[in-house]
């Protein structure tokens, strides 16, 4: 992590970097000094010093791209920026001795040399060399371009290119202030010259853009990684969320010592973390600084995802920020029960359905194919119920071999068909059992779900769990009070005017009705200027980059 007099500097450089690009461009349109031009003349010659002023031109232009890289500490951006540097005093100089212009650029030259230990950031490597490649096809498929176009387009220049002529034509596009003379005798002769800068530009941002871009992520997990993932999580796993982050969408950062693993996805800038890092406690501050600096250097965004109240101080003592984004519900088992007006409803709907031949059955892992079909097919009808599509990362998905190595819930009709299914997963070292999926066929007996539910609850009360999970209830708890932050205020107001498309309200509702305690959870971000980032990096791991998916209105 970077100290305040690095940060002060990287800031500098950036500006400084925007500054010598506006001159580059200022400058490559201003007449020259005619006194200088006069002393000069009689060394460069006009060609040269008109090639002066286009190399300031494209420099400028590249800088000003380079700027916000460079506040990246992007690495390539370093290099790129260092040699246009050198290339910006050198053009300065041979255009008309403007030394004045020069400096600003031989200044941060010294600033950027001094500093290179700074640019650590890396870019995505095969998107670098197919940048470069970019870079010289573009060379060499304008200077084609342009060949070709005036050696066919005889008629509508003053002038009849031969290829050798043609050849020098292009160059002078780029290297002479007046075009060599060029006068185009139709208005599409005057376009297709127009047109040269045109792709010549087009294919430069291009590559620049592959040159800069951030590290993608190509690899999942080792199996090795997963494995050691999964005894950790086993030694140490103390939440609802640590099941899902051994799910074949994560990549794993661990600590030095091996004992401690972030499980995270990367999407464009962001690489978000689900939930807390797990491991021994005494490793918490450095797992989540060794992550942090492991993103800076992939050019990420750093973020973690439903963490838990507990570590809140170590991540803001860290400098990151908070907002939370829900609360999960969680019954107490201990003192679960349906006596009690309150629970009239829900022992109503109990009696209802037990009497009139509903049956409630736990299958145990593995999980036979038979009934794995039957369950696809109510997941599917379920699915097209809500006009939505599976959500991953933070929960799991309708997989075979997932769910397979759950304990299902399953809920009978008195015909013997299934109507309404669940799956359970163990917090492991948390005597606490979480709920994943909860699905049924659009057409069922009313007090089906709070059957299943309630039914599950007396199962594992038995077995003397001391908790049941209900997962996360969306924007539940956020800004209620004065006090809350103004973030948090924002989300209350999406939270009460989304509510009639994604029926938040409605789920909340649907697990209160059990007397759970409600625990929030939160979104730990870098900073304001990240969260855009962040927040298109969450949407797109939870919808599997099904984007249009994800905003339909069940969803």
């Amino acid at each position: 992590m970077l100290n305040k007099r690095q940060r002060i500097g990287l800031w500098t450089a950036s500006i400084l970097t925007a500054m010598v690009g506006v001159v580059n461009l200022i400058s490559a349109v201003t007449p020259n000094s005619p006194r200088r031009t006069e002393l000069i003349e009689q060394f460069v010659p006009f060609d040269i010093r008109a090639g002066g002023h286009f190399f300031a031109a494209i420099s400028g232009f590249i800088l000003l791209t380079l700027a916000a890289n460079l506040l990246r500490r992007k690495r390539v951006a370093w290099l790129l920026t260092v040699g246009l540097l050198i290339v910006t005093i050198i053009s300065h100089l041979i255009k008309g001795l403007d030394y004045e212009e020069s400096l600003l650029a031989r200044v941060l030259l010294a600033q950027l040399i001094l500093m290179r230990n700074v640019f650590t950031a890396q870019s995505d490597r095969p998107s670098i060399t197919q940048g470069i490649r970019v870079l010289i096809g573009a060379l060499l498929f304008t200077l084609a371009y342009g060949t070709v176009g005036f050696f066919l387009l005889d008629r509508q220049y003053t002038v009849n290119f031969d290829l050798p002529e043609a050849l020098l034509q292009t160059l002078a596009m780029f290297f002479t202030a007046d075009n060599a003379g060029l006068e185009p005798t139709t208005r599409f002769g005057q376009f297709f010259a127009d047109s040269i800068y045109f792709v010549g530009a087009s294919t430069l941002a291009y590559a620049l853009f592959m040159l800069l871009r951030p590290v993608l992520l190509r690899n999942h997990a080792l199996e090795v990684e997963r494995k050691r993932a999964k005894e950790i999580v086993k030694q140490y796993g103390k939440s609802s969320l640590a099941r899902f982050t051994l799910f074949d969408d994560k990549t794993y950062y661990f600590s030095p010592s091996g004992k401690s693993f972030i499980g995270y996805l990367a999407k464009g800038r962001g690489a978000i973390a689900l939930g807390d890092p797990i491991g021994p406690l005494e490793e918490r501050q450095e797992v989540i600084v060794g992550f942090q600096l492991f993103c800076e250097k992939n050019d990420w965004y750093t973020a973690f995802y439903q963490t838990l109240p507990d570590d809140l101080d170590i991540y803001k003592s860290l400098g990151y920020r908070t907002v939370q984004i829900g609360e999960e519900a969680i019954v107490d088992l201990h003192s679960f029960t349906l006596q009690g007006k309150a629970n009239q409803n829900l022992r109503n709907a109990l009696n209802r359905l037990t009497k009139s031949g509903h049956q409630v059955k736990f299958y145990q892992p593995p999980i036979a194919d038979e009934l794995l079909k039957e369950l696809r097919s109510i997941s599917d009808e379920w699915l097209q119920m809500m006009q939505g599509a599976e959500k991953k990362f933070s929960v799991g998905w309708f997989d075979y071999d997932y769910l397979r190595e759950c304990e299902i819930v399953v809920v009978y009709t008195p015909e013997g068909t299934i109507s309404a299914f669940a799956n359970v997963v163990s917090e492991y070292q948390k005597n606490e059992i979480t709920i994943d999926l909860m699905r049924r066929r659009t057409d069922i007996e009313k007090g089906t779900m709070e059957f299943l539910f309630v039914s599950m609850f007396q199962h594992f009360q038995q077995l003397n769990y001391d908790g049941f999970n209900l997962g996360l209830s969306a924007l539940s708890g956020v800004g209620e009070t004065q006090n809350s932050p103004t973030l948090e205020k924002a989300l209350k107001y999406l939270y009460e005017h989304l509510n009639k498309f994604y029926k938040f309200k409605g789920l909340h509702t649907f697990k209160d009705k059990f007397s759970p305690h409600w625990e929030p959870r939160y979104l730990v971000y870098p900073n304001l200027a990240a969260l855009p980032d962040i927040v298109v990096a969450l949407v797109r791991a939870d919808s599997g980059d099904r984007l249009l998916d994800y905003f339909k209105p069940g969803a």
